[in-house]
């Protein structure tokens, strides 16, 4: 019995407190390791890391099944785009003002000729140009001929009384069907058509409005609105159009060598 306790008493480890002692020591040397990594963090990379932290968890939708829309915290607010309205040029106000002006013209032309609208005999066209007004010769001259009718001085007075008081350059135009003309007076439909534009021409101006603003061209047969193959396209060919004509000449410049 006394070996025996003799040998537990060997074998008892009486320095069992290093084990212990040295956990703590390796604890306490982590610990330290751990608050020195922490003091030394770079402020920049840690506010950036902050921030992707934040947005990843603030991310919102749109709507269901949309793409994420991204609210970056601390991100400068944009003032919203003011709306500005299209700036207009003095030119482009002045042509609105003239195009208005053109359409009271046109409006009082159409009122004055209102029986002849009526009946199909005058048409009147707005283009880039201006405003045409389109009237057929059957009012206007006897077959052949390029002297007025004289229930037709009355209507032509009509307009010319509206265009006196307008300051629009004013072409009007002489047009004729394709079926030829060989007279003394009028070897062919050039010099028809020619003729009877300036008969226009010069009743206008002599209802005041001004020589300076008139034009007279004659077209003859090669500016056609209808086929002349049948009487109906025919004698809507043979007509006068007057354009009023929104487009100012500009002064010319010369060409330099």
């Amino acid at each position: 019995m006394a070996r025996r306790r003799r040998i537990e008493e060997e074998h008892e480890n009486h320095e069992r407190w290093l084990v212990s002692y040295a956990d703590f020591i390796t604890l306490l040397f982590a610990f330290f390791v751990v608050m020195y990594a922490i003091s030394s963090v770079n402020e920049g990379k840690y506010k950036v890391l902050s921030n992707s932290l934040v947005n990843a968890f603030k991310n919102t939708t749109g709507q269901p099944g949309g793409q994420p829309i991204t609210v970056i915290q601390g991100a400068p607010i944009l003032p919203p785009k003011p709306v500005t309205k299209p700036v207009r040029l003095p030119e482009q106000d002045k042509k609105a003002e003239e195009r208005d002006k053109m359409r009271h013209v046109a409006s009082d032309i159409m009122q004055a000729l209102q029986p002849l609208v009526a009946q199909g005999k005058v048409r009147l066209l707005e283009t880039s140009r201006g405003v045409t007004i389109e009237i057929n010769d059957s009012i206007l001259f006897s077959l052949g001929q390029a002297r007025l009718q004289g229930e037709s001085i009355a209507a032509l007075q009509a307009v010319a009384s509206v265009l006196a008081d307008a300051d629009f350059p004013i072409t009007i135009e002489g047009h004729t069907d394709n079926v030829p003309i060989a007279t003394p007076q009028f070897p062919s439909n050039w010099e028809l058509s020619a003729m009877r534009a300036t008969t226009v021409l010069r009743l206008f101006n002599e209802a005041g409005v001004g020589a300076e603003r008139l034009t007279a061209i004659g077209y003859g047969e090669t500016r056609p609105v209808e086929t002349n193959t049948s009487v109906e396209g025919r004698a809507r060919n043979r007509r006068v159009s007057i354009l009023i004509d929104s487009a100012r000449p500009e002064e010319p410049t010369e060409i330099q060598r």
